[in-house]
């Protein structure tokens, strides 16, 4: 892999196969009083590991590097990496110890912004809304409609119905409704507009105390520092949480400037980093960006095991969700 290289055209031929898990939530949801939050219970997540560990070889963020930028080396066939995204404080409590045990790395992919200015990220204040909100999402969405409503001339909105037709589809996690919230509130709708929406559905549903809330739902610097102490790597997912790809040049270069300085404060090295695209959005301007800043690999949300086809800054990934959570479990597919 050269600074010129064009990532669409190139194979990156030292990946033989690779499968890359992705996480988020790791917490006993049904404990905490959001128990709609999608996460993968810290039993599961141990199973899970003994699964890998059983059908799989890992790999820490040396070796993908290395598969990267030494043609002569292979990964194993079998190989797996382990990424967690968002920076939660369950990773730090729920995840290290589990890692450390069998002696395992992860990539974590915290958000700046959440960290440095206490702010909670506006993906999950949409998720602790809709977690407040799933005895009834059908109410939820009436009430964006009602809020789209009284905004619409301000804004130039379209019609609910559009918008509805457009973005209610459903996929492989959430129904119609879910998606449509999510989508309206994290991209489709005018970008301060969102935010004020989401932070007023936020105050009634959850809490009007943000900066108490993100301490208690992100990693802080002490902590992260101790995983990377503890072996673990520290990837850029971007200072704002935004859908890079939506983003001009300019700004997709402050996101992943801001986001390298975060993480340089922390010790890592700006050199061989690794990028997680936030909603998995990344584009040809974005990865230019990250080719000439010292960025080795990109992990999207397109749904596969890595080959030698894929491109080194666009690697796919599984979900927890689609491997079992037991060691005796037998293989599927994807293994």
């Amino acid at each position: 892999w050269l600074p010129g290289w064009a990532c669409s055209d190139t194979l990156c031929t030292m990946i033989q196969q690779l499968t890359i898990l992705m996480y988020h939530y790791v917490r006993d949801a049904e404990a905490t009083p959001y128990p709609g939050i999608k996460a993968r219970s810290v039993g599961g997540f141990r199973g899970q590991i003994e699964y890998v560990l059983r059908h799989y070889e890992p790999i820490g963020a040396a070796e993908l590097v290395r598969a990267v930028r030494d043609a002569s080396f292979r990964l194993p066939r079998n190989a797996v990496l382990l990424t967690f995204d968002d920076g939660y404080r369950d990773h730090f409590e729920n995840v290290l110890p589990i890692l450390r045990e069998h002696k395992l790395s992860g990539v974590f992919a915290p958000v700046a912004r959440s960290v440095i200015e206490g702010r909670v990220l506006d993906v999950n204040k949409i998720h602790f809304i809709l977690s407040a909100t799933s005895d009834n999402v059908s109410r939820a969405v009436d009430e964006l409609f009602s809020l789209v409503d009284r905004h619409r001339d301000a804004h130039g909105l379209r019609t609910n119905t559009e918008y509805w037709d457009e973005l209610a589809h459903p996929n492989r996690f959430d129904p119609a409704e879910v998606i449509f919230i999510k989508r309206m509130l994290q991209r489709d709708l005018p970008e301060q507009l969102r935010a004020e929406i989401t932070d007023e559905l936020f105050r009634k549903y959850v809490t009007d105390d943000e900066r108490v809330f993100a301490a208690e739902l992100y990693m802080n610097r002490d902590e992260l520092r101790a995983m990377i102490a503890a072996g673990m790597t520290v990837a850029n997912h971007g200072y704002d949480h935004y859908w890079l790809a939506s983003l001009p040049p300019h700004h997709q270069a402050e996101q992943i400037r801001r986001s390298m300085a975060f993480m340089a404060d922390l010790g890592v090295d700006g050199c061989d980093w690794f990028m997680t695209y936030p909603y998995g959005s990344c584009n040809d301007s974005l990865l230019e960006i990250l080719r000439t800043s010292g960025c080795c690999a990109g992990f999207t949300t397109r749904f596969a095991v890595a080959t030698g086809e894929d491109c080194p800054l666009r690697l796919p990934r599984l979900d927890t969700n689609d491997l079992p959570t037991r060691a005796d479990a037998e293989p599927v597919e994807y293994t």
